[in-house]
């Protein structure tokens, strides 16, 4: 049984949720399936290889930058949407699946489903709706317009998030087309890893982009500091935003206590780094999940999550048990802080429940469910 999976991007060259995901599930299904992935060429040599995990990679286009000026990048989309086309439709796949994200490789899956008779699922990594006006003024209508479109070309919707789920349904998109799956953490590995040797007390991981709001965090520090706590922070990950990132840090005093890492290719480091911190903070307005939230709790820390309507992270959080939700106001989130910091017991106690509750969202769940899923619309057939 072949299923294509359709993303621009591909682990390990680019890493986040949604790359990290098709990664894990080829992973948990190649025994049964034949699976290839379509995306931007990273890679040197011929434009189809196959990886030590078994699957297939097929080079589309040379790599273009994803973000222009902090935003992704329209261009790159819509190349990679249009110079997958011909190659795609010579093969013949049982089932097909994209992201939700860039929009454009959706309409090509969609012809390849038409032309092809074979199902479509897309997914829905988060749905913004409104937020397309604030994210690009006045051309947000048509941004608006395009993803609800894109909403009813798929024949189903795994949504990675019930808020994800219940944004596309407040939209107009079909309930019963819609399942509900979320990401998963790789629990044997991050087990396997010992802490750094760089210790901190926070510790940020993330890309770089205004939504993040890692600034913000730089202010928790200075309250923090200015208040007598001697605290130092790591922040792992790079973006457009990093330069102001650090010349902010630098004005407020901060050298020495912020660290900036830059992007860590290898995953077992950035756990090793939280493993080797106190607090994890995640101050993001903006999140389809927040797969770094739960690692985090996998490697024994409690997390400071931003209370937001766009940031579906707040899901994974259970409120004063694996960590505290907090509005994005620096005294309140510098007095959580403090608490976990000063409080060895409270910390402890937030420590557990964190590690039992990321026990749930295991990647092997993840790809029973999603194989399920996928069966029930390959076998009709």
């Amino acid at each position: 049984m072949k299923i294509a999976f359709i993303y621009d991007v591909v682990y390990p060259y680019v890493k986040g949720g949604a790359e990290r995901r098709y990664y894990e599930l080829a992973k948990r299904l190649k025994g049964d399936y034949e699976i290839h992935l379509w995306g931007m060429k990273f890679w040197e040599g011929p434009d189809v290889i196959q990886t030590e995990e078994g699957v297939i990679l097929h080079g589309v286009c040379p790599p273009m930058p994803l973000y222009v000026n902090g935003r992704r990048s329209i261009k790159q989309a819509i190349y990679y949407a249009l110079r997958l086309i011909r190659p795609l439709l010579k093969e013949n796949y049982d089932l097909i699946e994209c992201p939700s994200a860039p929009f454009f490789p959706i309409f090509t899956c969609k012809l390849y489903s038409l032309l092809k008779r074979r199902r479509l699922v897309v997914v829905w990594l988060e749905y913004w709706g409104d937020y397309w006006y604030e994210y690009l003024g006045k051309l947000g209508g048509i941004a608006r317009f395009i993803e609800k479109i894109a909403g009813k070309l798929p024949d189903h919707i795994i949504a990675i998030s019930d808020h994800t789920r219940d944004a596309l349904i407040a939209n107009g998109i079909n309930g019963g087309n819609i399942t509900s799956i979320p990401l998963g953490i790789n629990l044997a590995e991050i087990e396997a890893v010992a802490p750094s040797p760089v210790q901190s007390d926070l510790i940020f991981v993330g890309r770089l982009i205004k939504e993040k709001n890692v600034d913000v965090l730089l202010y928790v520090i200075k309250e923090l500091v200015d208040n007598g706590l001697n605290v130092k922070c790591c922040i792992v990950g790079d973006g457009p935003e990093r330069v102001k990132l650090e010349r902010l840090a630098q004005s407020l005093a901060l050298t020495d206590r912020v660290a900036f890492l830059g992007f860590v290719e290898k995953s077992e480091d950035v756990y090793a780094l939280l493993k080797s911190s106190k607090v994890f903070v995640f101050l993001s307005t903006r999140e389809g999940f927040g797969l770094v939230v739960l690692e985090a709790n996998a490697c024994g820390l409690p997390v400071i999550v931003a209370q937001h309507e766009q940031n579906a992270a707040v899901s994974l959080v259970r409120d004063k048990e694996t960590g505290f939700l907090c509005n994005l106001e620096t005294k309140e989130i510098a007095d959580c802080v403090h608490k976990l910091i000063i409080d060895d017991g409270v910390r402890y106690h937030m420590q557990q429940s964190a590690m039992q509750w990321a026990h749930y969202f295991d990647w092997n769940k993840t790809a029973e469910r999603t194989e399920k899923q996928y069966q029930g619309l390959i076998e009709p057939r």
